[in-house]
């Protein structure tokens, strides 16, 4: 799996996760003294610092085409 593939699916699998933590804890889950919340807006933080939906087109481009994404600068 390719690093672009990872983060797309590491992006999924993180907003799923911490959505599913409010929906099976309840609505007590969203109270302050519980700081729940941090694992939703942590995993917001990281998927918006490198937006996925490149990641999503790199992956098809690469599948149905054969082409390997850009690499960026600093890599």
């Amino acid at each position: 799996m390719q690093n672009w593939e990872a983060k797309a699916l590491a992006t999924e699998a993180s907003l799923l996760a911490t959505n599913k933590l409010f929906e099976l804890a309840g609505t007590k889950s969203t109270l302050q003294e519980f700081n729940y919340d941090r694992h939703w807006r942590n995993a917001r933080a990281h998927t918006l610092h490198d937006p996925v939906r490149w990641k999503y087109y790199a992956v098809g481009n690469y599948f149905l085409n054969n082409v390997n994404p850009p690499r960026h600068p600093w890599l």
